[in-house]
């Protein structure tokens, strides 16, 4: 079987990286913070002191992290994946990241005789522990063949989007629409909450009617108990949007909803919820109507 190194084990990595050593895998891990490898030793990864440690030998890399900057510590930094990785090594970024740097890795590891896939993911944690994740990848469709096995290990549906850096736009233009519509379903939540009107048979008319979305599947009972246990956070939709916003500022594509949806997660971030799940920006309508939804 492939010897996989996977460096970043937060939300999404880790349940990743336990599906492939449930299935069989030899996983070699690296996490900034260590204690987070500790669960996945008892599954039977090995832990690695850098992304180099984890890289060297590896036939596969997978790297899940937060951020570009993040990014370009594990694969640029000091003892970083570049400087581990053998000729003939594939390489897949499943981050959400920019297309500007997923082109940059494209190319350095290209001129390492290595191959790279940019695969960011749908689906938030849920998903990553039932393996049923959702992959838009760019990159070769010969190397994508290649790694298959792993993908359908880790999810339940791989969509080729094309060479490299379409996976990356594909994940940004998606999350355009996730924040625009939670913020529709906040939005909609407000208007019946100030209105009296009782929130669990509002999302029921929702759910029934032309406005049901994944958005109100996923999120409308969180919404009406309060519960915004972290799924995907709010500060990583804002950075999503950000990314999202940077792309349409430099291609001139005009995006009035995505502007205004980055404006107003970055209102729910100045407020203390970036930690929390991205359903909590129903917290910054609720301060707007003076009355919690649900109540």
């Amino acid at each position: 079987m492939k010897s996989i190194g996977f460096i970043g084990l937060g939300t999404m990595g880790a349940p990743m990286a336990s599906n492939l050593l449930r299935a069989g895998y030899p996983v070699t891990v690296y996490n900034r913070t260590a204690s987070k490898a500790a669960p996945l030793t008892e599954l039977g990864a090995t832990v690695a002191a850098s992304p180099q440690e984890a890289a060297a030998g590896a036939d596969v890399v997978i790297t899940m992290v937060s951020n570009d900057d993040s990014i370009i510590e594990v694969y640029e930094g000091d003892n970083g994946v570049l400087a581990g990785i053998r000729s003939g090594t594939t390489v897949i970024d499943c981050s959400t990241i920019s297309p500007a740097l997923v082109q940059r890795l494209a190319k350095q590891i290209a001129a390492l005789g290595s191959s790279f896939l940019d695969a960011p993911v749908t689906g938030s944690s849920p998903a990553a522990i039932d393996g049923t994740l959702v992959f838009m990848v760019g990159g070769s469709a010969e190397t994508l063949a290649q790694v298959m096995d792993l993908f359908d290990t880790m999810g339940k549906k791989v969509l080729h989007m094309g060479d490299n850096g379409s996976g990356a736009v594909a994940k940004l233009a998606h999350n355009t629409i996730v924040g625009i519509n939670n913020l529709a379903l906040a939005e909609g939540f407000a208007i019946a909450a100030k209105s009296g009107l009782p929130a669990d048979r509002f999302l029921e008319l929702v759910q029934l009617g032309s406005a049901g979305s994944k958005a109100a599947e996923l999120k409308g009972r969180k919404i009406i108990e309060h519960d915004f246990t972290n799924q995907f956070s709010l500060a990583l939709m804002l950075k999503d949007l950000k990314l999202a916003s940077s792309l349409t500022d430099g291609s001139g594509i005009p995006a009035p909803m995505l502007n205004l949806a980055k404006s107003l997660f970055q209102a729910g971030q100045t407020q203390g919820f970036g930690d929390e799940d991205l359903s909590s920006i129903v917290k910054v309508y609720e301060a707007w109507i003076g009355k919690q939804i649900g109540e």
